[in-house]
């Protein structure tokens, strides 16, 4: 086990383990560290705490000082100039005609380095643009190509449910997300209601996924042969909350419905999971079959949103 503390360096980013020496520090303290970019200025997220060796990158770096009150003056001063950065980049930007969108700018503590945060929709030839902030700033500078999700983390917003974008405000890393979480929770399809600010698949599919698929154990797929305590049946819908099965029973030709409806009843009956056996398990769905129902033009849409 090694001792350790948490250090973030942004608002909801991801949290980097630092020796703490012979420092007791707690949660929301900022201190001084060295990192690959240089020396930086962070706030404690996570007090000394034992970690097993399996999770740090060996060796660890040790914190250089709890910071001071004028390492605290120098990273506001840092941060007001972020928006005069801005508007200089912005400005060698429009005289280039680069296409890419300007999105945030960062300034090392130690201001050695300046870091500019860019989207673009394909590879852009920066280095004439390099060159001009490099006669502006006089500090080494870097710019660095990030995807709509990172955008978003780093702009902030409001969510469809009201809420500050959970990426944002407490989400530290992506996870991968996929239409077929979706499709287990039985949500629409429609590319307007599944996708978040950013243009792509909501963050939030992917936290009630693995209780949806605890639950959804069991059920049969839509289409599927069972049997039921009334006889033979096919299954028309599932509820994986409620655990319950919806059914038409295969009847007599004369008790069935209209023609070609493979000799189905019009009634639809429920079962509780724990009622019905089920004839024939199905294999792993196809792809196509995760968008059964769903027209060419929000195809076309879906098939966006899970781009990277």
């Amino acid at each position: 086990m090694v001792t350790v503390i948490g250090v973030r360096f942004k608002t909801a980013g991801k949290v980097y383990y630092f020796d703490p020496g012979n420092y007791n520090l707690n949660v929301g303290d900022n201190v001084i560290v060295e990192t690959a970019r240089g020396t930086e200025f962070g706030e404690v997220s996570m007090a000394n705490s034992e970690v097993d060796d399996s999770e740090i990158v060996a060796p660890l770096k040790p914190i250089i000082r709890i910071a001071t009150r004028q390492d605290v003056i120098k990273h506001e001063e840092n941060e007001k100039k972020k928006a005069r950065a801005m508007e200089l980049c912005q400005e060698k930007i429009d005289n280039r005609g680069l296409e890419m969108k300007l999105i945030d700018v960062e300034y090392t503590f130690d201001n050695s380095k300046v870091i500019f945060y860019f989207t673009a929709d394909g590879r852009v030839d920066f280095r004439e643009l390099v060159k001009d902030l490099a006669a502006v700033f006089r500090m080494r500078i870097e710019l660095r190509q990030i995807g709509v999700r990172d955008e978003a983390k780093m702009l902030g917003g409001i969510g469809s449910c009201g809420r500050a974008l959970c990426c944002h405000s407490w989400l530290a890393d992506f996870e991968p997300v996929s239409i077929k979480m979706a499709k287990v929770q039985n949500l629409s399809l429609n590319p307007t209601k599944i996708s978040g600010i950013c243009g792509r698949l909501m963050c939030c599919l992917k936290y009630e996924n693995d209780i949806y698929n605890e639950m959804r154990r069991g059920l049969p797929d839509t289409g599927e042969r069972v049997k039921t305590p009334d006889g033979l049946a096919k299954v028309v819908d599932t509820s994986v909350l409620e655990g319950k099965v919806k059914v038409r029973l295969y009847v007599e030709d004369e008790k069935a419905g209209s023609e070609g409806e493979d000799k189905l009843s019009t009634d639809i009956y429920t079962y509780n999971k724990e009622e019905i056996r089920r004839i024939e398990k199905r294999g792993k769905k196809r792809q196509e079959d995760l968008f059964q129902g769903v027209n060419a033009e929000e195809l076309k849409e879906l098939e966006k949103l899970i781009q990277d």
